[in-house]
């Protein structure tokens, strides 16, 4: 089958290579060309436009920052949807999801929601978690692709659904690296044993994985390594709070992250990964 991919960044290479694996022909686009040079290497078709790039395929895969993006790529040039399925896996809001849906209907195709769960060694592996947004009949109809992205493929509801089910997960990727952030910090600055903290957190409610898979990091203020960006859970962050407000939900909480993330900024982290936030919370002593 003959597969557009569009979005070839951290995330969309690993994909993409999960495509070409699987035996699809693949058909890739990216507005930095210098990034799909490894999957032409791999017998990726690469093209100059989008729109050359979803011309013989039924299927198109965007996988680019923000609406923004989706937006420009798609419909700043003249591209027919007539007969196609794009299947939408970034992170947005269920309102700009809507929006999406509206403008591929309008031009005759059809539209799936799909973002993911997991990072850069979860797409690899084949391990995402995939929250899918469509009619029953166009969750079967691409159940089987999206199968090679992991096997946890969610039926979650009509379009916005999947992306109110993004929002809500990925607050509590940045709820909670905070919060553990604070607690570490304070055992550090209290000289105390931070492996029995930990042994003891392990053997709590309290415990969640993405605290030792952060860990060392945090420990050795070493963040390079991004699988998630610092500015891009900012952009979700920015995204829940929007949201959550408009569903009366108290934001207090997300605000103040949102605060500790807009700081890092400003320390020159926005291509660190999300996890220097610690950087913040408790900045090294001099």
């Amino acid at each position: 089958m003959k597969v557009a991919f569009i979005g070839t960044g951290l995330m969309g290479e690993p994909m993409a290579f999960r495509l070409l694996k699987a035996g699809y022909n693949l058909f890739v686009f990216n507005r930095t060309k210098s990034k799909t040079e490894r999957l032409k290497k791999h017998q990726a078709k690469i093209f100059d436009s989008a729109a050359d790039a979803v011309k013989e395929t039924p299927v198109i895969i965007t996988m680019l920052t923000d609406f923004n993006a989706i937006s420009e790529t798609l419909f700043s040039e003249k591209i027919s949807f007539k007969g196609k399925t794009l299947i939408q896996m970034s992170t947005i809001s269920p309102n700009e999801s809507l929006l999406l849906k509206n403008r591929i209907e309008e031009n005759e195709g059809e539209y799936i929601e799909a973002p993911v769960l997991g990072s850069i060694p979860q797409v690899e592996e084949g391990r995402l978690v995939v929250m899918v947004g469509a009619s029953k009949e166009n969750y079967n109809k691409w159940k089987k692709l999206l199968k090679n992205f992991g096997d946890g493929v969610y039926h979650v509801g009509d379009i916005g659904s999947a992306s109110a089910m993004k929002l809500a997960l990925n607050q509590l990727i940045a709820s909670l690296t905070s919060v553990f952030s604070m607690s570490l910090g304070y055992i550090l600055a209290s000289n105390v044993d931070v492996n029995q903290f930990m042994e003891i957190l392990r053997k709590s409610a309290l415990y969640a994985p993405t605290f030792d898979k952060k860990l060392n990091g945090m420990l050795k203020r070493d963040f390079d390594k991004a699988n998630f960006p610092l500015k891009h859970l900012l952009k979700d962050v920015n995204l829940i709070q929007e949201e959550f407000a408009g569903k009366k939900i108290n934001t207090e909480i997300i605000e103040k992250v949102r605060n500790i993330l807009q700081k890092g900024m400003e320390m020159n982290m926005a291509d660190k990964d999300y996890s220097a936030l610690f950087n913040v919370i408790y900045p090294k002593q001099e």
